[in-house]
Parts: structure tokens; C-alpha cells; sequence
């Protein structure tokens, strides 16, 4: 909500300006009361849920956070299912496949929905890791393997990150291979947490 006080402190010259900034200030601040009422509905059911503890040892995860984690859960179901987690990274569309013949091509995306927010994800991936104060206290009510893999993953992504970009390549590609290897430390988090 920080952002929302400082846009409000903005003034234009022109009337029309002012109020066209205030009228996106009130939309931002309705979409964020939305964000938060659906966020409090998903917490207030999930103890119901089956995929409960695996949603809440996803979030041990940089950059996973609830909706993360219960959409992947959602989507994703069991994970136990993937022998490997290059069979996960394929059904996720993260490594892409192409069926060619001489009159078409055809590509297969994979589920787009976790991909996207895995993908975006990873851009956390680019600063040095550590433990904030809201992971800790989710680290502090998972297991020790879970709390194990989440720092492997957070020291193995973040440097990742940086050797590929320092290779000049594309952010988008650097993001993408980040995000694989994630749904990879996904992987093997769903495979020590068994759904209730």
C-alpha cells in the first residue's frame, strides 16, 4: 500500500490529469482490497484440503507464496505421479517439446497458469539469497528437509541466475531456465510431503 500513498502525493497542472490519477489510485486500492479478501477465503478453506501441507511446505520457496503455491497444487495435483522432475518441467511447458511433419508444425506449451507464475518467480532469483522474516516464520513450521531443500534451491537459483546473466543472455531465458529448476525443487519438496 506504500505505492498507493505515494501516488496519491502526485499533483498534475491539468485538472484532467489529476482526476484521471485519482480515479487509477481507487482502482489499484479496490483490486488490492479484492487481492485480500480472495487471499483470506483461500487460507480460511485450505485447512480442508488434502494438498494442505504440501501448499504450506511450497511456501518454505523463495518467491512462492500462497496463490503460487495453491495454484501449482491445484493444477499440478499430486506430484508423486512425476517419476522425475524433467517429466513435471515437461508438463509444465518448461521444456518445450516440437512434433514436426512436412505440412505443419506443432509446438506443446504445457500447463500455462503455473508456468507464467513460476516464471515470474524467478525474478526474485536475481538478489543474493536469504531468509526474510516472513519465510522464517514459515521456515520455522515445515520440516527439516523441507527447510533443506528451500535453502538449496535459494542458493543454487540465485547463483544460476547470475552466471546466466552474466553470460549476456536474455532476461526472459535466464527467467525460464530459473524457473524450471524450481518446479524442480518443487518437485522434490511434493515428494517428501505426503497429502493428508
Amino acid at each position: 500500500m506504500r505505492y498507493l500513498r505515494w501516488l496519491q502525493e502526485q499533483r498534475f497542472d491539468h485538472p484532467a490529469h489529476q482526476i484521471a490519477l485519482q480515479e487509477m489510485v481507487d482502482a489499484l486500492r479496490l483490486a488490492s482490497e479484492r487481492i485480500k479478501r480472495i487471499e483470506a477465503a483461500i487460507e480460511e478453506f485450505l485447512p480442508g484440503w488434502s494438498l494442505e501441507p504440501l501448499v504450506r511446505s511450497l511456501q518454505a520457496l523463495r518467491a512462492v507464496d500462497l496463490i503460487v503455491a495453491v495454484t501449482f497444487a491445484a493444477e499440478v495435483g499430486d506430484v508423486t505421479r512425476f517419476e522425475n522432475p524433467r517429466q513435471l518441467m515437461s508438463y509444465l511447458g518448461l521444456v518445450p517439446s516440437e512434433r514436426s511433419t512436412a505440412a505443419s508444425v506443432r509446438r506443446e506449451a504445457g500447463n500455462s497458469r503455473v508456468r507464467h507464475m513460476l516464471v515470474e518467480s524467478a525474478w526474485t532469483y536475481r538478489h543474493p539469497p536469504r531468509i526474510g522474516v516472513k519465510k522464517l516464520y514459515i521456515h520455522e513450521r515445515v520440516s527439516p528437509v523441507v527447510r533443506e531443500i528451500a535453502w538449496k534451491a535459494q542458493s543454487r537459483l540465485t547463483a544460476r541466475y547470475r552466471r546466466l546473466a552474466a553470460t549476456g543472455k536474455r532476461t526472459t531465458v535466464v527467467c525460464t531456465a530459473i524457473a524450471r529448476e524450481l518446479a524442480g525443487f518443487m518437485w522434490s519438496v511434493g515428494r517428501v510431503v505426503q497429502p493428508v
